[in-house]
């Protein structure tokens, strides 16, 4: 058995019966490559984090708040929107990796110039050199997002790629626990731009090593899908028309936001009551760490059973979270609840984790080879518009405070378990 695949077999759970040496060879090789690209990508984001690192960085240099209330929706919006419209390229490329590594570099450019704006760069010029150069990351990300989930579904088989998020998940963790340690022990409450500006070319580095690594996988050559008469939009309108599962679970996706918008307005509670178990950067780095350590793997494995399963049970964990919290929260104040605030931000973070771990791997497994490409865009740019619908509603209520956005949030997450739940199942674990 060849060295490459025993190692991938030690990370990887699964049945080998029907493989033969050749394919288990080359199963291994690109698994790992693959991997490990992805754990370099996944590190690289605990740094360009819009909810974190990116704030602080802005905070630091002193950039209007106008700028700082972009970061998340720039972010995540430019990283789904343009997905659709992207698709009918790689389609038509019998070679889809080379799209995630233009993706990339294009996330390491960005990065190294967010690093050199916040170096030199402050005030309004600081703020606005960064959100324009998150765009730029965001729609490199797009191109990274959608073929690597294409390479994925073509080099590793069914009822292994759960295991293989997973696992990047939880190592990314693992660095991104260290990484809060060291700036809690070295940096303190009052981390420095000059330290985050090194922090952030860090992370372009990582993205660079990590295109070194994934030009090494060997990938079948891809069929030649024609997007058809009446462009992108029009195929992405019929996909969701048409296809009802498929419709569903871009409903369900949308509905599973809870766990990502809940934890800033925990934090925002926090700050209000004057505690002090989430000040500083470190904290927040450290517990999202935490949950991708903890969870990525665990989560890994339970979405190669069922995928469908752990997105409904996460998301009902999420809307759980938030109810218990907010009851707790709305008791009469005492001196022994600061530990509420981080509690819940640390099982938010858990239950995302499993969201995404969970969504990832559905859409993977529920599209054929043809529909893959298309599943995986058109999703992420109807993900794309949802975030802005909901997060829009979720700031317009947050005028009326946090508590009445957190509420909104737990009850849109209690329609999503309902939606999920009817999801057909997809996962080699369930219909093996």
């Amino acid at each position: 058995m060849p060295a490459s695949f025993r190692l991938y077999q030690r990370l990887v759970h699964a049945d080998r019966s029907d493989q033969e040496a050749d394919e288990q060879q080359l199963v291994g090789r690109n698994g790992l490559r693959y991997l490990l690209a992805h754990v370099l990508q996944a590190t690289g984001d605990q740094v360009v984090n819009a909810k974190t690192v990116l704030p602080w960085a802005l905070t630091a240099v002193g950039a209007p708040a106008a700028a700082l209330a972009l970061l998340v929706p720039v972010r995540e919006s430019g990283s789904m929107l343009p997905q659709a419209a992207f698709s009918p390229v790689l389609q038509r490329s019998r070679v889809r990796s080379r799209f995630w590594l233009w993706g990339s570099a294009g996330q390491a450019a960005a990065s190294a110039g967010m690093a050199f704006a916040v170096a030199t760069l402050s005030g309004w010029a600081a703020g606005l050199a960064v959100v324009v150069l998150l765009g730029v990351f965001a729609l490199a990300r797009s191109l990274n997002s959608l073929a690597g989930k294409d390479v994925l579904g073509r080099i590793v088989p069914k009822g292994e790629r759960g295991q293989i998020s997973g696992i990047s998940t939880m190592l990314s963790g693992a660095v991104a626990i260290t990484l809060g340690l060291a700036i809690r022990i070295f940096g303190g409450e009052d981390v420095s731009a000059q330290v985050i500006a090194w922090l952030l070319g860090a992370a372009a580095l990582a993205w660079m090593v990590a295109v070194l690594i994934f030009s090494g996988i060997r990938e079948p050559e891809a069929e030649f899908v024609d997007d058809g008469a009446g462009g992108w939009l029009r195929s992405s309108w019929e996909l969701l028309r048409d296809d009802a599962p498929f419709r569903r679970f871009v409903l369900a996706r949308g509905l599973l936001l809870v766990s990502a918008l809940s934890p800033p307005f925990v934090v925002v509670l926090a700050a209000q009551e004057g505690g002090n178990s989430l000040q500083g950067l470190g904290p927040f780095v450290i517990a999202q760490g935490l949950a991708a350590l903890v969870g990525g793997r665990l989560f890994g494995r339970l979405a190669d059973r069922s995928s469908q399963r752990l997105m409904t049970w996460a998301a009902a964990a999420a809307s759980t979270t938030v109810v218990l919290f907010l009851a707790l929260h709305l008791l009469p104040a005492t001196n022994g609840r600061w530990w509420l605030y981080p509690a819940a931000f640390l099982l938010l973070s858990l239950a995302h984790t499993a969201v995404r771990v969970g969504r990832k791997t559905y859409v993977v497994d529920m599209a054929g080879e043809e529909l893959r490409t298309s599943y995986i865009a058109v999703s992420n740019t109807a993900m794309g518009v949802l975030l802005l619908v909901v997060g829009a509603v979720s700031a317009g209520l947050a005028v009326l405070g946090a508590v009445v956005a957190l509420a909104f949030l737990a009850a849109l997450g209690l329609v999503g378990v309902v939606v999920s739940r009817t999801l057909p199942e997809v996962s080699k674990g369930t219909t093996a």
